[in-house]
């Protein structure tokens, strides 16, 4: 069996990105080039590879299969390209970090200022919501993921680098707001509206809500961190969220955040790769990186 690796490259693009047209715009060809080099690739591992339904290609299963040795094979020899770097004295090269969308309030500045001690890096960021981040680490697809709950059925290695507390915010001017010491009772009358099931936050608000025996009224679930302030701010009932989501003083978002016993609760951003996976000389200079700008808490 002979593929180049040309073609490999191209088979990632179409699965990646769903189409010929949308890979070859990915890989800077034209769409008959692609075409025909998918066509020899096919040819040569002597099954087809995908089936076009509607206006959307889909792997076959020889496909997907293809694509997870294709995809450590491209690894691989990028991360042999940066070990040859590093002999030489350099640090360049490409990293990929899939983050969970809580994430977005502080991981841009994490990486702008790894940016700035490394020129000769690109990234590639992928923000999506924890279903998005956990379907991307057990393809294996990026160098490293950050989220605050881990996926428990599968073996990684993880490293603790900063608190996430969550809070319960109301909006400004709430009758609660500035009271010590507010019971959860207090709260029983309150309508909540909360984020998605599955998400990270999620799974920590009912985690802590089943331990100490609270059951919220939810009135709305929401994908959004900033549709659930406004949907806060406009009245529409408290929510529990990540810190980070939040501004430095919440009263500009006019928000309020509440002095509830029990909150908040502590929980730990985590920077996740699977167990096994050897990482590439340019995730381990970020990893270092980003200890050095959160003062990592050890994992």
């Amino acid at each position: 069996m002979d593929a180049t690796f040309r073609q490999l490259r191209l088979f990632l693009a179409l699965a990646d990105q769903g189409s010929i047209t949308a890979a070859a715009r990915a890989c800077h060809v034209t769409q008959p080039a692609v075409s025909i080099q998918l066509k020899e690739l096919s040819e040569t591992v002597g099954l087809p590879l995908y089936e076009q339904i509607g206006k959307r290609l889909y792997l076959t299963d020889a496909g997907e299969r293809l694509a997870e040795t294709a995809r450590a094979m491209v690894q691989e020899w990028e991360a042999f390209q940066q070990q040859m770097d590093a002999l030489k004295g350099l640090t360049r090269g490409r990293l990929r970090v899939a983050v969970v969308s809580t994430a977005k309030y502080f991981v841009p500045r994490i990486l702008g200022s790894f940016c700035s001690a490394h020129p000769d890096i690109d990234i590639a960021l992928e923000i999506l919501n924890r279903d998005g981040v956990v379907q991307r680490l057990r393809e294996n697809r990026d160098d490293l993921y950050i989220m605050s709950m881990p996926p428990a059925d599968l073996e990684l290695e993880q490293h603790a680098f900063l608190a996430n507390p969550l809070v319960v915010i109301a909006p400004k001017g709430h009758p609660l707001a500035g009271q010590p010491g507010i019971k959860l009772a207090q709260l029983a009358g309150e309508r909540f509206i909360l984020r998605e099931r599955g998400s990270g936050t999620r799974l920590g608000c009912d985690a802590h809500f089943a331990r100490v025996g609270f059951k919220p009224q939810v009135r709305l679930e929401l994908g959004s961190n900033e549709a659930i302030k406004q949907a806060v701010a406009g009245g529409m009932g408290l929510s529990i969220m990540s810190r980070h989501a939040m501004a430095a003083h919440p009263a500009d978002e006019s928000l309020e955040i509440l002095d509830v016993e029990s909150f908040p609760v502590i929980s730990n951003w985590w920077t996740l790769y699977p167990k096994g996976k050897r990482l590439s000389p340019v995730a381990r200079v970020f990893l270092e990186h980003l200890e050095r700008a959160t003062g990592g808490l050890g994992g």
